[in-house]
């Protein structure tokens, strides 16, 4: 089982940054593509950022463009989303997951359905 575990979360103001982590520990991410997902209206959730096995390639949906970095540390195994310039709209629960491809877009989706607990972004003043 593919398990993913999210992190980082939390209350920010609008105009604030927080970094999110998706961590595994019983595979090695470096063997995988890793997409970033919330909740949208009429989904069940949408992609937010995607990054290739070596980390060369990556993705974003055009509301996060600008203001989201992806990033992974395979020493590490873990997959980063770097939030800047938040808005109230990006409040979510933010999963990771491995996906089926970082390009195009529509091709970034879970490729085993399988999702973790999520983590919780606030952002309000």
């Amino acid at each position: 089982q593919l398990q993913l575990v999210e992190s980082g979360g939390g209350l920010v103001q609008p105009g604030g940054s927080l970094r999110l982590s998706c961590a595994a520990s019983a595979f090695r991410v470096d063997f995988y593509a890793i997409g970033w997902f919330r909740p949208a209206p009429g989904k069940e959730r949408e992609v937010v950022s995607c990054i290739s096995m070596g980390g060369g390639s990556t993705n974003y949906a055009d509301s996060v463009k600008g203001r989201f970095t992806i990033s992974r540390d395979n020493a590490k195994n873990t997959v980063y989303l770097r939030m800047n310039s938040l808005k109230p709209e990006d409040t979510a629960v933010y999963y990771c997951a491995v996906v089926q491809s970082v390009a195009p877009l529509a091709r970034c989706i879970n490729r085993y359905s399988q999702w973790g607990q999520g983590t919780q972004v606030i952002v309000s003043s």
